[in-house]
């Protein structure tokens, strides 16, 4: 009969063949979560206490998974029983495209327990100066993907390995030994309130003014902007219902839940901005879609901007500063299609 012993110390026993064996267990596989048990042999149950004893010890610093994963392999098993249930869905798809644009290529067959601090450096290094997706919206723009976006690729793999750790695959999570760059914090801009009758002067002429007076006179962000559907607009009452946004996923344009509850809003508008609206041709089921019908890529949107500013001779600003300017025109309350456009 097996000799009990304390949790986490295993159970000691004298076989039928003369010997004595220590069980314990090393863990637990991850993808099942069945229990990994393993065995010691010795002649003497004095001899099998110590190795047992030793064996424990050891399997708190080693892989103990019955399996030998890729990176690429984790990364799938990780994603399935723990980010889907972890993150937010638009989230995931984020993910997704970091495993199979960049991680899966570069890292995807190496041994989970042989990746180090130096693969991941080299795979970071290689996505800042040429990791950029190849595709139409992307032909203008630097070859490497942002510090931000290799940041967040970085922040996935450290959760992704963080678990590896937890479960025993890996005895220490390689990207804490990683160096990557600080994001630098860009100088807030706002499009001056005496340039706006220029700017919707010149958005008039480019076919795009509703777009941005809405914008201006909302607060927006640029997803929530393009995911308005005529059916969120109450023009009777003046209150859009803020209930979606658009993103690019994966290069294909998506509409997607907001990022968190407060997101979900309705904002009240003037009556100005009802007047633009009221003006506008109802083509499709959202308000502001692409030419094709559907929703408008974001890339679009921030293209036509620079457009329209570099053709009034304006300062160029993100897409992002138009809130910003939201913010003083509030303030100042001077949002008046009379009087700015």
């Amino acid at each position: 009969m097996a000799k009990r012993r304390a949790n986490g110390e295993g159970s000691i026993r004298k076989r039928k063949d003369g010997r004595w064996e220590g069980r314990y267990t090393a863990g637990r596989d991850p993808v099942t979560g069945k229990a990994v048990y393993k065995n010691v042999l010795g002649k003497t149950q004095a001899e099998v206490k110590e190795k047992l004893k030793a064996a424990i010890e050891k399997s708190a610093v080693r892989p103990v998974s019955m399996e030998h994963y890729t990176v690429g392999q984790w990364l799938d098993a990780w994603m399935e029983n723990y980010a889907e249930l972890q993150v937010r869905p638009s989230s995931y798809k984020t993910y997704q495209g970091f495993i199979e644009n960049h991680i899966r290529p570069a890292l995807g067959d190496i041994l989970l327990d042989k990746l180090t601090a130096m693969d991941l450096q080299r795979l970071y290094k290689h996505l800042l100066e040429s990791g950029r997706v190849e595709c139409a919206e992307s032909r203008n723009k630097p070859k490497g993907l942002s510090v931000k976006t290799v940041r967040n690729i970085n922040q996935m793999i450290s959760s992704a390995l963080n678990c590896a750790v937890e479960q025993r695959l890996i005895p220490a999570n390689p990207t804490k030994g990683c160096v990557l760059p600080k994001l630098e914090k860009k100088e807030m801009k706002i499009l001056p309130p005496e340039s706006l009758g220029t700017f919707f002067e010149e958005a008039r002429r480019s076919g795009v003014f509703e777009l941005y007076y809405i914008d201006l006179a909302t607060g927006l962000r640029r997803g929530e902007l393009l995911g308005l559907k005529w059916n969120d607009i109450d023009l009777d009452k003046g209150i859009i219902h803020v209930r979606r946004q658009i993103l690019r996923q994966n290069g294909r344009v998506v509409e997607a839940p907001l990022k968190t509850k407060n997101s979900y809003r309705n904002i009240a508008i003037g009556a100005d901005a009802i007047e633009v609206l009221k003006g506008m041709k109802q083509k499709d089921e959202y308000i502001f879609p692409s030419p094709f019908g559907g929703p408008m890529s974001p890339d679009s949107v921030l293209h036509m901007l620079q457009r329209v500013l570099k053709r009034a001779g304006l300062e160029r600003i993100r897409f992002h500063d138009l809130r910003h300017t939201f913010s003083v025109l509030a303030l100042q309350n001077v949002v008046d299609v009379k009087t700015s456009s």
